[in-house]
Formats: C-alpha cells, structure tokens, sequence
C-alpha cells in the first residue's frame, strides 16, 4: 500500500508534459502495483495487483524538465502461501505518499518538437511515504493472528519511463512504468534480506494543462514571435515586438534622450560631433575634443583650467595653479610653489625664493661656537652656554624654513673612535638642550666628525683648544639631508 501511494504520486507528477504558453497541469490518474520483498514477489503477477488513485500539480520549468508536487492514496499488501513460514504471514497498509517527481522530456526541442504529440520521458521522484501497516503471524498450518498495526515513515525514489500523449495544448493522456525502491526494509513488517522494499508501478491518467500564450512584457507579442520580449510596461513597439527606435540609430525612443537626432548608444542615442564622449548638448566645446571634468573642453596641460582661459598652458603635470592656470605663488616672491624651497617664506629667485640669511645671523652663528663648553672629557654642557644655546633658538624662530645643523669636533689626542663618540655626544647634547625651549626635533640635527676636520695644528694646546669646538649653521631640509655623515658616526 505505501508503495502504491509512491508509485501514483510519482505517476501523476510524470503525466503529461507542460508547455511555455501553459505552464501549469493537474493530473489525475490510477495505479496498480505489485509488491516485491521479504514475504516474497508479485512482479508481472495479473493476479496480484493493487490499486491507487492520486492527483499532482506540475509545473514547466524548461523545454526538458517539469517540476510538481503529488499526493497519493492507496492500498498495499500481500500474502505468503508458505504455512512454514514464521513468524510473518502477511501485511496490509493504506498509504499516503507526498512526492516532488522531475520530469526529463524528450520533446524538448532537439529531441522531438516541444509541441510534439507523442511525447516519451523518463523521470525520477523522490518522496515520503506514510503507511498504515496491519501485521499477521502464523498461528500453525493455514492459520493466522492479528499483532497490531504500525506506522512506518520512509523516503523513497521512483525511475519511471512514460509516453504522454498530447492531443491539444490543454489536453494529454499518458502511460508508465517504473520501479519504487523504498529506503526501508519495514513496511511490510519483516527486515531479514539485504535489500529494501521495491514496488513495480504502472500508471495511467489524464492531464489538464492551463495558461495562456506567454507575453511576459505584456506588449501584446507573444514571446514566440516577440524578439524582444523584455520590453518595458507601456513601451510602444513594432510587428516583432521590439521598441520604436524612430531616428534609427539603435537606441530605442523611450531610452534615447535625443529621439530626434540620430546619436551613439553609448551617449543615450544623442550624437557627439567631436567624438570626445560627451553628448553635444552638454559640450562646451562640441566641436573641439575635449574632457568630462571640462565640460568637454581641452586642458592640454592637465591643470583644471581650459585651453582657453589658460594664462600658462605649459604648467608642468601635478603643479597646483590659480584660476588664470598659472602656477601657484604663496608668498608672492616670483617663485611658484612647486619651485620654491619656501613658499610660505618671501625670498629671492637666487635663493630659490628661501629668505636669505642676514649677515648679523651668521656672524651670531660663528660666535656661538666660542661660547659652548663642556666639563672635561665629557660630554656635559657648562651653565655658561645656556646663554648661547637659547640665543640660537631665537634664530631659529627667526628662519622657520632653516634648520639648525650642530657639528662636533675634537682635537687628535685620544683614540679616532673615541673622539668621533664624543663629539657626536656634545653635539647631541647642545640638540637636546634646545629641544627643550620648544624646538621640534626635525629642524635641528647633530653629527660628530672626531678630528677629522681640524682647523689648526693640534701640535700646540693653543691650536688644540681651537679644534674643540661646537659649530653652528643654517640649512635648508633638503641640504641637510644631502649632507653625508663621517665614517663610523653612530648617531
């Protein structure tokens, strides 16, 4: 019996093959089926048959395939003749299956017309099965007791083969054949073989397909003859179904901002007589190629100002300019920005627009030299040069632009490496000093050179005192930067 019900869900799903104009069919149709397992065989017995009925909605998805979903409700059971056998004699379930078959077509078009009469397919239907199952024994030679009813649940496959005979779009019979096999080895009460409950099924039934001609952009074109049958709701069309495209250049008139002029796709259907890709209408230029962010006018040098308006058309790439195209001059001194090492500082050309150094700055910067000192062999600041050190500081507050470059140097007694620690030593030390009155790091660097650059003879303590020294200068970043360090310097 719960074969019976799987074998006429799967049959009603597999009956008759929907259409692209009807998609959705109802099925009816009647089964006999012929139980197969532990208690024995019915296969192609005319004596041992049961009987089913059942319904199925189903649905066209592609010219090859239908999609539904069945419910079935019959009758299965069978009968053993060996009054030996113990303890099963025999089984009787009412069945109720719920199955989702799919349906292969060979009218689909490459096969066989999709409007074929005769129609074959195979088909595959996985479902669940609910059967209502009486068990009885043997009781001795011909007889038998009742032991109760259970309720087994199984899923099931069935593979069917079938001809669906399609008399009109709406109308079609159809028979099959096939096997279930249960993915359970209980519904007949008894699990002693190896392999699980199997049914034969044959089917017979009616479809009844429903729908109309498919026009799924309601343009009133069916979709066969419609070669363009996604148009837009409300959209005026031709004989095949497609977009009135009046001025003839490809873009539809309900997508073409120019429907009058015949234009460029690319452009909404409106032309571009330059062919920059900006539409006419919206080029300031129309006739001169030219850019988007210019309105579709030329900017030779890339600096945001048109050909046209361009004071200085031959500004260099990346170079910000003013609204004339001329590059920018921040501190108004003759040299643009991206040329000057100070564009925030008014200088001269010959200084590469940098304010020059005062000649009284320098003479302080060289005089400072003689007033650093340290405690001995140390690299220690004396009070005395505190005066000093925030003299310099003042300067540089003077020259924003500058930074300050400390050297140290030492005379030649005492070992080469020695020498070059602490000089860069003293000259970190008088760094650090200064850090401290609010100097940022970045405009003041020190190095040590030992006494590698003597500026007398170390022979006499006069000439050695000279040559330890703190010396001081005014550079701009990039010359600091340039400037190597001394061999084996470590900071």
């Amino acid at each position: 019996m719960l074969l019976s019900g799987a074998a006429l869900l799967a049959s009603a799903l597999e009956g008759h093959t929907q259409s692209a104009d009807r998609k959705t069919g109802i099925s009816l149709y009647g089964s006999t089926l012929q139980y197969r397992g532990d208690l024995g065989s019915e296969w192609f017995k005319s004596n041992k048959i049961e009987y089913g009925g059942g319904i199925t909605l189903s649905r066209y998805l592609t010219p090859g395939i239908d999609l539904g979903l069945s419910a079935n409700y019959g009758d299965m059971k069978f009968s053993t003749k060996d009054p030996l056998r113990l303890p099963i004699r025999r089984f009787d379930a009412n069945v109720t299956t719920i199955g989702v078959p799919v349906k292969f077509k060979l009218n689909n078009g490459w096969a066989l017309k999709e409007d074929a009469i005769f129609a074959p397919y195979l088909s595959l239907a996985p479902g669940l099965m609910i059967a209502s199952s009486d068990k009885f024994i043997n009781t001795g030679v011909g007889g038998e007791q009742f032991q109760g009813n259970k309720d087994h649940y199984a899923a099931y496959l069935h593979g069917a083969a079938g001809i669906a005979l399609n008399f009109s779009p709406s109308f079609g019979i159809f028979v099959q054949t096939g096997q279930i096999y249960a993915l359970t080895n209980t519904i007949d009460n008894v699990d002693e073989g190896d392999l699980n409950d199997r049914y034969l099924q044959h089917s017979a039934g009616v479809t009844f397909n429903f729908g109309r001609a498919k026009d799924e952009d309601g343009d009133g074109i069916a979709d066969r003859k419609d070669k363009c049958p996604a148009t837009p709701s409300g959209v005026a069309v031709d004989a095949n179904g497609c977009p009135i495209d009046g001025d003839g250049d490809g873009v539809p008139d309900y997508q073409d901002k120019c429907p009058a002029e015949k234009g460029l796709p690319a452009l909404e259907g409106c032309p571009d007589r330059d062919g920059d890709g900006i539409r006419d209408a919206d080029d300031k230029c129309p006739d001169t190629p030219g850019k988007a962010e210019m309105q579709g006018c030329p900017d030779a040098d890339n600096d945001g100002v048109t050909d046209a308006d361009d004071k200085c058309p031959d500004t260099p790439t990346n170079v910000k300019v003013d609204a004339n195209g001329c590059p920018l001059d921040t501190d108004g001194d003759g040299v643009p920005d991206f040329q000057d090492r100070c564009p925030n500082s008014a200088g001269p050309a010959t200084n590469r627009g940098c304010p020059e150094i005062k000649v009284e700055t320098k003479k302080r910067l060289e005089a400072a030299t003689k007033f650093i000192q340290f405690e001995l062999n140390k690299a220690v600041l004396k009070p005395s040069s505190y005066p000093t050190l925030e003299d310099l500081v003042k300067v540089l507050n003077e020259y924003p632009d500058y930074i300050l470059s400390i050297a140290g140097h030492t005379d030649s007694q005492g070992s080469d490496a020695y020498n070059l620690k602490l000089s860069d030593d003293r000259a970190a030390a008088a760094r650090t000093y200064m850090l401290t009155k609010g100097i940022p790091a970045e405009r003041i660097e020190s190095r040590g050179y030992g006494e590698s650059k003597p500026i007398t003879t170390n022979a006499t303590a006069a000439g050695r005192a000279l040559n330890r020294r703190v010396e001081f200068d005014l550079v701009l970043p990039e010359e600091a930067n340039e400037t190597p360090k001394p061999e084996g310097e470590q900071k």
